[in-house]
């Protein structure tokens, strides 16, 4: 059901044919760029944090980044603590593995970090442990209704990058 709802999704941008099915699981950021052929760096994973009012609040970054605690703090003003499996699915509709800021069963707050803006284009997933779709930052953040972009992720900064994948430091 989950990637059904992301290709409905896309359909308002004519983009449902670009959503990518694999006969191999893509449900980890390293499983995700071995099945694409892409580093790592290049999937953006999908991280699903308790909000206000228990609400969750959807980040969207790198996939060779981790939340920084402070940085996430001083910008939302509350801790950093991440949903359990149960309620990531209850909240978005997708199963951890899937879980992208597309076709969500509830309305919630997405952001992107600015981790993503080293790359021309990157592969979220669409919904299911087997699907990705490859965009531009300012596609994700049109397509994924984005609220703005943040500064909550570390551990990315001055790595090196093979060149041909880098487009901006």
């Amino acid at each position: 059901m989950s990637l059904e709802s992301v290709k409905a999704h896309f359909k308002q941008w004519g983009r449902e044919q670009d959503v990518m099915e694999f006969d191999s699981s893509s449900a980890t950021v390293d499983l995700a760029a071995e099945t694409i052929g892409v580093i790592p760096a290049r999937i953006a994973k999908t991280l699903s944090f308790r909000g206000e009012e228990e609400k969750a609040i959807l980040i969207v970054a790198a996939g060779d980044t981790k939340i920084d605690n402070k940085k996430f703090r001083q910008t939302f003003g509350f801790k950093a603590r991440m949903l359990s499996a149960e309620e990531v699915l209850e909240q978005t509709g997708h199963a951890v593995g899937g879980v992208c800021p597309f076709g969500l069963k509830n309305d919630l707050d997405v952001y992107l970090d600015v981790s993503m803006k080293r790359f021309e284009t990157l592969f979220p997933a669409c919904g299911s442990a087997k699907s990705a779709i490859e965009l531009t930052g300012d596609e994700i953040f049109e397509y994924s209704f984005a609220k703005d972009w943040v500064d909550v992720c570390k551990d990315w900064e001055g790595v090196e990058l093979p060149e041909k994948v880098a487009v901006r430091s």
